[in-house]
This record gives structure tokens, C-alpha cells and sequence, in this order.
């Protein structure tokens, strides 16, 4: 429902209709114009030509400084989501099951799927601050699970794992299997969060420009794993990608010079947009979460049909995600806060409306 909602944003747009949109999270800010010039610069110096599969060895090298790791366990990917995707493929090509907790990004469902894995969802609740009960993750593992996933924070809800909880899940797992920790809002996040590289075991972290620097379509990522799971996906980059394009690459080193600063001023912007919102909505009776980190809002409402809730809303011009696109939250919607603070506001309070019109 994801992908179906964002095609219909798109055709109504294309017959001429404005529409407010919440049902994505595309950074509205334009890639910052330094960014943009080092990709420009490059290609006017040639950096045109096929690379190495593993990307450039001083954009690795300078991941491996943030993360404290060998540059030989960085890989370059085109988004985070080919990083996800390989893997996944890589440690799921046999078989075996698979742990996501819900809410969830549709990405990690559908690459399962098509991979032919079992998904055991591990569900999480608004009443628990969106926390993982490790009693219920014991009693998902056996013998053939092989992958939990974690979004931290987490997509659609916002809401980072508190430390304690990281800890707990990770001594449940007890190098059992790969822990995969998708973190690409943990930059701006609102609150400080704890990584999977912070802990022991052989587990994988996944990032992205795209969040951090507005960098959505550029389409470059990067995963830190063991060294032996790193050439697995150089191996599989050669085969298919073969590699993220070098100026492209350029652009992103640059971006990892200015990050703080870029960070800084993005975290900022969608704390106020955050603080707009929940002003917004508070003044309803929907349950949220106040969110630790950009973009997303995942309001309830209770007996709510999210998806004839979301496509009544369409029809008056505003789009949101219904819960269902991450699972089974039928009560619950997405609101993605990646417009400016007016349209915002404006946005929201139609919700608002389109909320009392449904009782």
C-alpha cells in the first residue's frame, strides 16, 4: 500500500491536482549545493569510468573512521536498500527464517518474499513506546532463524530503541544469527541512539546519504559488516550493480566532510516541524508518540479503517500512509513531515477534519 498510494499521488498530480504530501519520505530540502558541485567537478575532471565494485577506497576509508572499523568491511551500495537486499540474499539464499519487528518498511517484507524465506513479524505496540518485548523475540528463534532486522529509529513510528532494550536483544540473540540494523535516521535523530557496532558479534549496520543530506536520488548507500561478508557483496556488486558511480561518490565524500554541520541544521528543521505537528495533533483524539527522530508521525485512532480513511483524504487533496503498509495497523496512518511548516499545518488540520468527518 506504500508503493500503490505514492503511484496515485503521482497520477493525480500529473492531471493537474495539488496535493499535500505525507505519504513519503523525501526530504523537500534540496541536496546542498556544495554536495551538487562536487559531483559536478568530477564529472568535468572524467570521474565517469567503471570503479571498484567495494566504492572508492577514501570514501570507504572515511566510513571506517566514523565507525571505528577496517575499511575492508565498508561497501558502497546504490541506496541503502541494495544493501538490505544483499544481505539478505547472501544470508537467506539457503533458506532459513526470518525476524522483523512490526511496524515495518514494506522493503524488508518484500525482499523476503521474493526470496522465499519465512517472515515471523515481531509486533510492538504505541502503549509500550514501540519497544521490543525480548519474551516475544525468544519465542520466534529456533534453529533456522537467520536475520533479525532492526530499524533504529524506526520507520514508520519515529521511535528510537532505548539502550536497555538494544542490550537486551542483543544478549537474547547471543551471536545466534545476524542482527541487520537499518539506521539511516540515527544522524538527525532528536535523541541519541545506541548502534549495533557498539556491541560484539557478527552483525551488520546499513546506511544512507539519502535521510542526512537530502541526497534521496542520488542512490548511494553504504554497509559495514565482517570482512567475509563484505566480499560476498563486492562479489554480487560486480555481478549485478557494479558499482556506484564514481562522481557520485565524489559528491557523497563531500558530504561526509560537511556532515556535521549538514546534520545539524536538518535535525533542527524537523524538530520544528515535529513540534508543530504534535501541537496539531493533540488537540485530537488520536494517540501518537512523540517522535525521536525525523520524519514520521503514526498516529491511532481507534476502529479507524486507515486505508478508506487515506483514500477519502486523497480525494480532498492531502495524502498519509495507511497503517496496513507496515503491517497490521489498520488503526494507524504515516504522516511524512517532509514539507515546509505552512503546508504542514495546513496539511494537518485537514487530517484533523477528515478525522471527525469519519466518526
Amino acid at each position: 500500500m506504500l508503493y500503490e498510494m505514492n503511484e496515485k499521488v503521482i497520477k493525480l498530480e500529473g492531471e493537474g491536482r495539488k496535493i499535500v504530501k505525507f505519504n513519503i519520505g523525501d526530504p523537500d530540502q534540496e541536496t546542498p549545493r556544495e554536495i551538487v558541485e562536487a559531483a559536478y567537478n568530477a564529472l568535468r575532471n572524467g570521474k565517469t569510468k567503471y570503479s571498484s565494485g567495494s566504492g572508492e577506497m577514501k570514501l570507504r576509508q572515511a566510513l571506517a573512521s566514523i565507525h571505528d572499523v577496517s575499511p575492508d568491511c565498508v561497501v558502497i551500495t546504490p541506496g541503502s536498500k541494495w544493501a538490505v537486499f544483499a544481505i539478505m540474499y547472501l544470508l537467506l539464499k539457503n533458506g532459513g527464517n526470518i525476524i522483523i519487528p512490526t511496524p515495518h518498511w514494506t522493503a524488508y517484507e518484500l525482499i523476503a518474499k521474493s526470496l522465499g524465506v519465512e517472515v515471523r513479524f515481531l509486533r510492538t505496540r504505541l502503549d509500550s513506546n514501540w519497544q521490543i518485548d525480548v519474551e516475544d523475540l525468544s519465542n520466534l528463534i529456533d534453529g533456522q532463524t537467520k536475520l533479525l532486522i532492526l530499524c533504529n529509529p524506526n520507520n514508520p513510528t519515529s521511535i528510537a530503541l532505548k539502550e536497555k532494550n538494544l542490550k537486551e536483544i542483543v544478549s537474547t540473540v547471543d551471536e545466534g544469527f545476524t542482527i541487520l540494523s537499518d539506521e539511516v535516521y540515527s544522524d538527525i535523530s532528536f535523541v541519541k541512539t545506541k548502534s549495533i557496532l557498539d556491541f560484539n558479534g557478527d552483525n551488520a549496520l546499513v546506511k544512507s546519504f539519502s535521510k542526512t543530506f537530502a541526497m534521496t536520488g542520488w542512490r548511494i548507500g553504504y554497509s559495514v559488516t565482517s570482512k567475509e561478508l563484505a566480499e560476498k557483496i563486492v562479489k554480487l556488486n560486480f555481478m549485478s550493480v557494479t558499482n556506484v558511480p564514481v562522481f557520485i561518490q565524489e559528491a557523497a565524500f563531500k558530504a561526509l566532510e560537511l556532515r556535521a554541520q549538514i546534520a545539524e541544521r536538518m535535525r533542527e528543521e524537523y524538530r520544528r516541524r515535529a513540534d508543530v505537528a504534535c501541537r496539531v495533533l493533540s488537540k485530537t483524539r488520536l494517540q501518537f508518540a512523540r517522535p525521536d527522530a525525523p520524519f514520521y508521525l503514526f498516529p491511532k485512532y481507534s476502529n479507524l479503517d486507515s486505508e478508506r480513511f487515506a483514500l477519502n483524504l486523497l480525494n480532498q487533496g492531502v495524502a498519509v500512509t495507511p497503517g496496513t503498509a507496515f503491517g497490521d495497523y489498520r488503526e494507524h496512518f504515516r504522516i511524512a513531515l517532509t514539507l515546509p511548516e505552512q503546508e504542514i499545518s495546513r496539511g494537518l488540520e485537514r487530517i484533523c477534519r477528515g478525522i471527525e468527518e469519519s466518526l
